[in-house]
């Protein structure tokens, strides 16, 4: 037996390794669908950690239909709070709510730990006037979400003016701050290739980082522990995510084919955590694991900074689609995601060890 468990070990990089939360677990709803409701459905959660330990849920409220921005004129964005890792939420706050015939959609976060500033970023279309032609918006906190600053237009910034008729939007969930304090997002442009976007001066201006990244939809970025920028990428069709790795701060990218993060083409979401024990770096990749469908919610688990992924735990193996992780202060992984065939937005807390 010694012997095969050293065989195990040798080979353990190329073995995922899969386990199963209890099926007691509880899922605490956030934004359930009921029927006989003036919202048809709530879709695409965001999730984020402020730096004084209060989590923020946020997500569209879809009124009339759960058609995305370009076929709904009433979407608003509404949040939750909970100060106690999760145990307990706050009444539902609407903080974007735009006269009919103008909506907001797929919210996004940012944290600047430096300001103590949150950042919600938002798509929005004015479906009477200008139908078909998308805003990027943003908004600050300073008080963990308590309050919201009126929401700046920076399309200018971060797009060019030709364009102005192209299908972009920011990717929903979150971007993240560098080590050095550099703010950085991802822009999809269907014609024109992903992009990331970035602040060097907390918030005050953004800007375009003019490389097209392909391929890429939805996306996310996060920093390796060597600086180096990694994005883990939806693709149509793929039936497994596709990675992109920058060395020069996103002037050039490599880009390369995860097979084992098989994916079917949906929103996902990727955390660098600091294990407390050794104090390396580990990364956390959260999607439906699944090549063709939007089931098996799972989380998957790299110790050697992206390269391989060998151990798997699912989350919830019915219908799952977007889903979005945080650190909870106590350590703990905090997921919320999209269950059972949009019927429900639920949250849990994953113990780290688990």
């Amino acid at each position: 037996m010694r012997h095969l468990s050293s065989i195990l070990l040798l080979f353990l990089p190329f073995i995922i390794l899969s386990q199963t939360i209890a099926e007691d677990e509880i899922f605490a709803s956030l934004f359930p669908t009921k029927e006989q409701s003036e919202v048809a459905c709530y879709r695409i959660p965001a999730l984020v950690t402020s730096p004084n330990g209060v989590l923020i849920a946020a997500i569209d409220e879809r009124v009339p239909n759960c058609n995305d921005l370009r076929a709904n004129d009433d979407i608003n964005i509404v949040i939750r709070t909970s100060k106690d890792n999760g145990k307990t939420w706050s009444a539902i706050n609407k903080i974007v709510d735009y006269p009919i015939g103008r909506s907001a959609s797929d919210p996004s976060f940012i944290v600047d730990t430096i300001t103590n500033t949150l950042f919600l970023f938002f798509n929005y279309m004015d479906l009477v006037n200008e139908n078909g032609i998308y805003y990027l918006k943003v908004m600050e906190s300073k008080d963990d979400g308590l309050t919201w600053s009126t929401p700046k237009d920076i399309t200018k910034q971060i797009t060019k003016q030709e364009w102005k008729k192209d299908f972009q939007f920011i990717t929903s969930g979150r971007g993240i701050q560098t080590k050095s304090g550099r703010l950085l997002h991802t822009l999809v442009n269907l014609q024109q290739g992903l992009h990331v976007f970035e602040s060097n001066d907390h918030g005050k201006r953004w800007q375009l980082i003019d490389t097209p990244i392909l391929p890429g939809d939805e996306s996310k970025i996060i920093e390796l522990s060597d600086g180096t920028w990694m994005i883990n990428s939806r693709v149509a069709e793929a039936g497994c995510r596709y990675v992109h790795h920058s060395t020069d701060q996103g002037k050039t990218w490599e880009t390369s084919i995860d097979s084992t993060l098989i994916d079917p083409a949906c929103n996902a979401s990727i955390l660098s955590y600091k294990d407390p024990k050794t104090n390396k770096e580990i990364l956390l990749f959260s999607n439906a694991h699944s090549p063709n469908k939007r089931e098996n919610l799972s989380i998957c688990v790299s110790y050697d900074q992206g390269k391989t992924w060998p151990k798997k735990t699912t989350i919830y193996k019915g219908s799952a689609a977007y889903s979005t992780m945080t650190i909870l202060p106590d350590g703990d992984i905090g997921i919320f995601f999209e269950k059972d065939d949009y019927s429900d937005n639920v949250f849990i807390k994953i113990p780290f060890n688990d």
